[in-house]
């Protein structure tokens, strides 16, 4: 098998050079970007099957790197997660909001980084073998698990790959009440860390692009679909 493409974008020299070091290390196939702009370019050449993003950088932040990404078909399904020194809300919100599937903080210790980036890669894989219909129709939704697309009459709606997949899992079971823990279980993984929001900025983005009609909240449980 092919090594797993990582692709690092930090305005830091130390900290990529430690990044690479410790990824290659572990096997890895590593390249690395010093800056936003230059990051958009080696992920076309690269194309890469993840890519770790800080957010405060030169010519092109993250959040503005990752939303140009996920605007290109060919990177709606790569895995994106965030290398930032912040713990504010707003800058994880952003992150979310525009595609990215995690955030890890600085400093970073090596054992717990690489833990990181396996479990994600576990759990992209684990989303994309998980057996379930590839077509669904509730409504007038039509979730098309192939094409990662959903329309809503003649209308396409675009979703960032994380709220597809948490669409896709409240409608499999209409009616039925997803706690707040099997929702991160089951679109995050059990092995990652995310922040206490997560769920709650995507499942208002959904409402955004599908209507606030279709995903109720039952207070202190969790969330479920109807229509």
């Amino acid at each position: 098998m092919n090594p797993v493409k990582i692709l690092v974008v930090d305005d830091e020299p130390d900290i990529l050079d430690f990044l690479k070091y410790n990824l290659v290390k572990e096997g890895f196939d590593v390249v690395t970007a010093s800056n936003g702009k230059d990051g958009i370019k080696e992920a076309k050449r690269f194309q890469p099957d993840l890519i770790i993003l800080d957010i405060m950088m030169p010519k092109m932040d993250g959040v503005e790197v990752c939303r140009q990404l996920r605007s290109d078909p060919d990177f709606e399904r790569t895995i994106i997660t965030f290398l930032t020194a912040r713990e504010e809300d707003y800058s994880q919100i952003a992150a979310l909001d525009v595609g990215g599937d995690d955030y890890i903080t600085k400093p970073i210790r090596p054992r717990v980084f690489i833990s990181r980036v396996r479990a994600l890669l576990r759990r992209y894989q684990r989303v994309n073998e998980e057996d379930a219909p590839n077509l669904l129709e509730v409504g007038d939704l039509i979730i098309d698990r192939d094409r990662v697309c959903v329309t809503k009459g003649e209308e396409v709606i675009e979703l960032a790959k994380k709220e597809f997949e948490l669409l896709h899992l409240l409608v499999t079971k209409p009616g039925k009440v997803f706690s707040r823990e099997e929702i991160f279980n089951k679109v995050w993984g059990t092995d990652v860390i995310v922040g206490n929001r997560t769920i709650d900025v995507h499942i208002r983005k959904l409402r955004e692009k599908i209507g606030g009609n279709y995903i109720k909240t039952i207070k202190g449980i969790g969330y479920k679909f109807e229509f």
